[in-house]
């Protein structure tokens, strides 16, 4: 194998392909990134049996084959590489890098012993890359950290006609996003018992990455089979290619958390109501809540801190359904919340203190009542995010 390439092409494959790594394994092989050159392209090929990453690049090949490379080493030499052409070539055992003067030598890992790729899963639709990114980066952000809780580190993709959903919960929040996608000619001719809706459940970590990466390139084609296809998904878009493998099991329904009948509503200014939390929680101690206190006169008193320790700020709000409502919140989850919204004004519907709040955006111009402005209740449905409320107030 023998190819020529650009620096920052060659860099940005090894790069997103390494994202597949496994931090630590007892399979050696998989630490290797399979580099493949034929015709006028490489790829780069990532894997851990939890993911595959595979980019292509354009190169001047000038000799087709495959090798099997140290994957943390070769990040490590192209982070360094000068800027213009790199040279790279495999004899026997040994892969070189060279550009500008400068040359590498890396030893390369058994080819024979690389485990068996998953077959990409056939288109199933698009979706427009940006709101994608945009969709998994809200909801993510409620999925749990603990991997003994693997149920709780995913989220939940729902594909229902030109629909998606996306929600992600810890038990302690729950974030649900929905957008439009363009189901393609294998989803409008699956017949099945759930009538077509596709559920899957994808390690939220793996899925943020892969959204992220993808999000400059127009549209992401979204893979799955189906008849079963192993249990993965594949998004591709530009020349980036990841199969993900499903989770086992599927998030509790929140339909029934998300009815907040009878609840008080406030609304507010989202940013300044963010920047207040931040400003207050200052004093608090770690998990400490931030106490905040609705009134119909229309303000909010945001507390935080014990004894002497304490801070406060008061911000314009609008209260309906209610004189008053005292809650508290965890100020990390709280901050969470108001920073994955896009809309200038947040709607909170409160049930009180140790019980359930609903955040939804709004656009300039929504009122807190019933009467719900076109463009608020579009914002309101795209993107829900609900916070358990603190039961002991500060």
């Amino acid at each position: 194998m023998e190819f020529r390439i650009d620096r920052t092409a060659f860099a940005e494959a090894v790069g997103r392909a390494g994202r597949a790594l496994p931090a630590r394994t007892p399979v050696p092989v998989l630490g290797g990134l399979l580099l493949e050159a034929d015709a006028g392209r490489l790829a780069v090929t990532g894997f851990d049996f939890e993911a595959a990453v595979r980019v292509e690049a354009e190169a001047e090949v000038a000799a087709e084959g495959r090798g099997l490379v140290p994957g943390r080493r070769l990040l490590e030499v192209c982070r360094v590489l000068p800027e213009g052409p790199v040279s790279c070539a495999l004899e026997a055992s040994r892969f070189t890098v060279e550009a500008d003067g400068t040359r590498f030598g890396l030893s390369t890992l058994p080819i024979a012993e690389y485990p068996a790729l998953p077959a990409a899963p056939a288109p199933y639709g698009t979706v427009d890359a940006a709101a994608f990114a945009t969709a998994v980066a809200q909801v993510a952000l409620a999925a749990g950290r603990d991997d003994t809780l693997p149920l709780l580190t995913g989220i939940q993709l729902r594909l229902d006609g030109g629909e998606m959903t996306l929600s992600a919960s810890d038990r302690y929040r729950y974030a649900v996003r929905r957008l439009e996608w363009k189901p393609g000619a294998a989803a409008d001719g699956v017949v099945e018992a759930a009538e077509g809706v596709v559920e899957a459940l994808l390690p939220s970590r793996r899925l943020l990455d892969v959204a992220r990466s993808l999000g400059r390139c127009g549209d992401v084609v979204i893979g799955w089979d189906p008849a079963g296809g192993g249990g993965l998904m594949g998004f591709e878009g530009g020349q980036s290619r990841t199969a993900l493998r499903l989770l086992d099991g599927r998030l509790p329904a929140y339909t029934s958390l998300f009815d907040m009948a009878g609840a008080a509503v406030a609304e507010m200014e989202c940013e300044g109501l963010a920047e207040a939390v931040r400003r207050v929680a200052v004093v608090a101690e770690a998990n400490s809540p931030v106490r905040l206190d609705f009134s119909a006169e229309g303000f909010v008193m945001l507390r935080a801190g014990f004894g002497d320790d304490v801070a406060a700020q008061r911000l314009p709000a609008t209260l309906s359904g209610a004189d008053e409502v005292p809650v508290a919140f965890n100020p990390a989850y709280l901050l969470d919340a108001l920073t994955s919204f896009e809309s200038p004004r947040v709607r909170l519907e409160l049930l009180g203190a140790g019980q359930r709040a609903l955040l939804h955006g709004v656009a300039d111009g929504g009122g807190a009542g019933a009467g719900t402005a076109e463009a608020g209740t579009a914002e309101a449905g795209a993107h829900r995010h609900l916070l358990m409320s603190v039961k002991q107030l500060v």
